[in-house]
């Protein structure tokens, strides 16, 4: 099997059932090695549920889930040093500066891991004395990806990484996601920004009331709707307005 072929996370017929409330409804679906894969839906739909169980964070009620071929509900353990969980910053002890956390974090893991170099690969290396929550958002973020790579994980989730960023903040963690993935890492991610999810995803799963409606790539999901004989009511142009105030206000980060 190639890498291409790989799945390094299946989850199958997987629920999860609060009394007689069904959060999460016979959900199956693979991630491929290497890929960025998207769980989209509405608030409610039962993605973050989902997520925390892969992650080993909550209990199923029925189903199964193999994370790089480890059973990931009779074997958590070793799951947990398989993956990297974006972490919110306010959870951080507010008086370690950033190479302290750093160092903190991979004791914890039993990892050895290069401080500066890591906060090099997220673009914080000049704020490394500084403390978490001194940073700016789009800093915080970073360096909240920047913790999720201490353990040097195969699978990485981000939770909404962009939500509340700046335009030059949000494409700037674009590419980010993207040299993560380049590094061979596959990534997870949810959003509520279909552009995002479009440019970052390879594929993606549609969730809604706690079922998977679709999974496909952005592109053909966008091509089977249009066979359906949909259109917009206004043409769609080539840029949108964020395009037009990265390209009149420049790419560079404003910290």
């Amino acid at each position: 099997m190639s890498k291409e072929d790989k799945y390094i996370i299946e989850v199958e017929n997987l629920e999860k059932r609060y009394g007689d409330f069904v959060a999460v409804r016979g959900v199956s679906f693979r991630v491929k090695e290497g890929e960025v894969f998207g769980l989209l839906g509405p608030n409610g739909a039962g993605k973050t549920t989902t997520l925390e169980i892969i992650e080993t964070l909550r209990d199923a009620s029925a189903g199964s889930v193999l994370l790089d071929g480890t059973d990931v509900f009779a074997h958590p353990q070793e799951v947990k040093s398989k993956i990297g969980i974006q972490l919110q910053a306010a959870g951080f002890y507010p008086r370690l500066n950033l190479v302290q956390l750093i160092d903190l974090f991979a004791d914890l893991y039993g990892a050895k891991v290069d401080p500066e170099q890591l906060l090099e690969t997220v673009e914080l290396l000049p704020k490394k004395k500084a403390v978490a929550n001194k940073l700016s958002g789009g800093q915080k973020q970073r360096f909240s990806i920047a913790t999720t790579l201490i353990n040097k994980p195969k699978v990485v989730f981000l939770d909404e990484p962009t939500t509340g960023l700046d335009p030059q903040a949000r494409r700037n963690l674009w590419e980010l996601i993207l040299k993560i993935k380049k590094s061979g890492t596959t990534i997870v991610l949810t959003t509520h920004y279909m552009d995002e999810a479009e440019i970052l995803c390879d594929r993606v799963a549609i969730m809604d009331e706690g079922r998977i409606i679709d999974i496909d790539s952005p592109q053909k999901l966008i091509d089977k709707l249009l066979s359906t004989g949909f259109t917009k009511e206004v043409t769609v142009k080539q840029a949108n307005l964020e395009d037009v105030f990265i390209h009149l206000t420049g790419k560079t980060l404003r910290e």
